[in-house]
């Protein structure tokens, strides 16, 4: 059994995720919302741990800092390595990073309130120097695929290994979509902010990439919407994936 997995984000009127409307007025209590839903005090969402790409990692955490490699690191053993759990972790924060290039300071980072602790999805691409380096900082770490990524098997082990029952997806629409188109992900959760920037280059809540995913389309089925701050224009909507 694989965990129970949400898509949770904060998008625009024209379906973006980041780009010139996140700097507007209205994305800040848009953003207050999105975390109070997932990793509030009392939040709806109750999970163990939340999942994102490389490219989001390192907007958000990383801030595309390199990874300090020895190349000459003694081999490190085969397959997963699980460290153990900080004390002070909430949460776990599930970085997908076939090639291993993240420069992680730490096994932990602060996300407003919350403390997450990093586990490493590898392929089998990586380096023995990026798993030294992952080791090195006692950073847990997953291989999931040869030479492209095995997203089912980085649920089962994050389910096996961690005992994740429940994974907020939060990544990139290339990340979201590939999810999505494989059947692999169960609930969408919108934070409707009431701006848009009609940008052409600016990234979608979902997005296609050859080799990953296609258009093939998938439907939603709605089972909620609510007025999170009429003052501020926030609606949230919920939807059923139709796998």
């Amino acid at each position: 059994m694989r965990p129970y997995i949400f898509c949770h984000m904060s998008i625009t009127l024209d379906g973006k995720i980041i780009g010139p409307s996140s700097q507007a007025p209205e994305s800040k209590p848009a953003g207050k919302v999105f975390y109070d839903l997932a990793f509030g005090k009392n939040a709806f969402y109750q999970h163990e741990g939340w999942l994102s790409g490389r490219t989001t990692t390192d907007d958000n955490f990383t801030h595309y800092q390199k990874p300090v490699l020895d190349e000459d690191a003694p081999q490190v053993p085969d397959g997963d390595f699980v460290a153990e759990a900080s004390p002070t972790m909430d949460k776990y924060y599930i970085s997908i990073d076939p090639s291993g290039k993240l420069g992680w300071q730490s096994k932990t980072f602060n996300y407003q309130d919350t403390t997450g602790e990093v586990i490493e999805v590898l392929t089998e691409k990586a380096s023995n120097a990026y798993k030294a380096f992952l080791r090195k900082l006692n950073i847990s770490y997953v291989i999931a695929g040869k030479d492209k990524l095995d997203s089912e098997l980085v649920l089962k082990k994050m389910a096996d290994l961690f005992q994740m029952k429940t994974i907020m997806l939060g990544g990139g629409g290339v990340l979201n979509w590939s999810f999505i188109q494989q059947g692999l992900c169960d609930e969408l959760s919108l934070v409707m902010k009431p701006v848009a920037d009609g940008s052409p280059d600016t990234p979608s809540l979902f997005q296609s990439k050859e080799g990953l995913s296609d258009n093939t389309p998938v439907s939603f089925t709605l089972t909620d919407i609510q007025v999170k701050d009429k003052e501020n224009g926030i609606a949230w909507l919920r939807y059923l994936v139709n796998n």
